[in-house]
């Protein structure tokens, strides 16, 4: 009689412990259901012109920090009880904004800065840059008091236009390409370009080009979109800030932001 008692105990303790493991309280059941559930689509804005933020290697990947960012926060969104997955939306810089505000896409992430006049939310800094003069290496430029009358080209509808409209006397060129832009600097064809300081060291990097002058506008690169993703908004802040504080954050400045550090 005990073994029998003994055998329906250890059948009811089983029982138990796997009533436990598939949900036996609210959070576990929330848990499983997501898990099980078709995972949400995000999908994500951005511009490969833009090295180190992002480009496209050799073979058409997008890559650069940006994309190694996304990586990270969705992975870290679904190892904290969501259920996403996101797909790049290749678009030129000026039409991500328009894309989110009719709501084809979820999220711009393509080096983009705060800029109060920009309908939408931002999300919290991830990274710190600002905006700089960059001509070709042998320009007799030396800052924005020699660009008066000459032709400064910048990336339609980012912050670097907004700063070169602010340089007296010059006359602003916007490009939707950051590539073709250089390349005209390159060329001659323009005298100077306003941009991202991290994307410019990595054009002096490769030769060619330098830096002059004073910064123009101290920035905070940020994720951005419109109200109606308020929620997915405060998931994404929460991710960025466990990732600022993450071993792999210095990594991935270190990867692609190095000559900043230098």
């Amino acid at each position: 009689m005990k073994k029998t008692v003994s055998a329906a105990l250890c059948s009811l303790m089983a029982l138990s412990m796997a009533a436990c493991s598939n949900g036996g309280n609210g959070s576990s059941t929330a848990a499983s259901t997501d898990a099980n559930a078709e995972a949400k689509t995000i999908l994500v804005g951005i511009s490969p012109d833009y090295p180190p933020y992002e480009s496209k290697d050799a073979s058409g990947e997008i890559i650069g920090f940006d994309p190694e960012m996304v990586d990270w926060l969705f992975n870290y969104l679904n190892e904290n009880g969501h259920n996403y997955k996101y797909e790049f939306e290749e678009l030129s810089f000026d039409t991500i904004i328009s894309s989110l505000q009719a709501g084809q896409i979820d999220l711009g992430v393509s080096g983009f800065t705060y800029d109060p006049d920009r309908a939408g939310i931002f999300s919290d800094s991830y990274y710190d840059s600002a905006q700089v003069i960059i001509v070709p290496e042998d320009s007799t430029i030396t800052g924005a008091a020699d660009l008066n009358g000459k032709t400064v080209g910048a990336q339609q509808g980012a912050t670097g236009e907004s700063a070169a409209q602010e340089i007296e006397g010059a006359k602003v060129q916007a490009v939707a390409d950051a590539n073709l832009m250089m390349e005209n600097l390159k060329a001659q064809g323009i005298d100077a370009v306003v941009l991202d300081k991290a994307v410019a060291d990595q054009y002096v990097s490769k030769g060619g080009f330098k830096i002059v002058g004073e910064s123009l506008m101290d920035e905070e690169n940020i994720i951005y979109t419109t109200e109606d993703q308020q929620e997915l908004m405060d998931q994404i802040n929460e991710a960025i800030a466990a990732f600022k504080e993450s071993d792999d954050y210095a990594t991935l400045t270190q990867k692609w932001f190095a000559s900043d550090a230098e």
